[in-house]
């Protein structure tokens, strides 16, 4: 058997995966600690993400004619990448929290809906909030008018009421 025979299943596996990824963070992954690299492991499962390191040949091949092609002049030395399907910045905001205890946890790229965004522009993205704290956020802003509303209601109720006694 060829060893291109026993590597097919793996560049399938990669296609696999990021077809369809809301986002595909690559990282250098160089220097952690076995329970760093746990920790990470587990924040990116619990966020519904994989976390994955493949030999950069492979990830080339299972690049190739995607949006993920972009990657290719990163795949040099160490590289793992995160992957998401459904929130795409949750990858980004997960290895950007271990990345401030971790040190040796550094961004390459990230390509996000399509678009590639480099070291700073991953950075910046970490930043943006994950869709539930957007939606808390907002639903906090709609409801603080209607308890305003009802405060002042109650304040002049109250008023009213001492008004009708005297």
């Amino acid at each position: 058997m060829a060893k291109v025979e026993l590597k097919q299943p793996i560049v399938d596996e990669i296609k696999e995966k990021v077809d369809g990824a809301a986002s595909v963070v690559l990282v250098d992954y160089r220097g952690l600690t076995v329970a760093q690299d746990t920790e990470l492991r587990k924040n990116l499962r619990e966020a519904g993400c994989e976390y994955k390191v493949y030999k950069n040949t492979l990830m080339k091949r299972a690049f190739e004619g995607t949006d993920f092609a972009q990657f290719d002049e990163l795949l040099d030395g160490p590289s793992a990448i995160a992957i998401s399907k459904d929130d795409a910045t949750a990858p980004i905001r997960i290895l950007n929290n271990m990345a401030k205890t971790a040190e040796a946890l550094e961004f390459k790229g990230a390509i996000v809906e399509g678009t590639f965004y480099d070291v700073d522009g991953t950075k910046a993205l970490a930043s943006i909030p994950s869709r539930e704290e957007l939606i808390s956020k907002l639903l906090g802003s709609l409801q603080s008018p209607i308890t305003n509303l009802a405060r002042v209601l109650n304040q002049i109720a109250e008023k009213g009421d001492g008004a009708a006694e005297a």
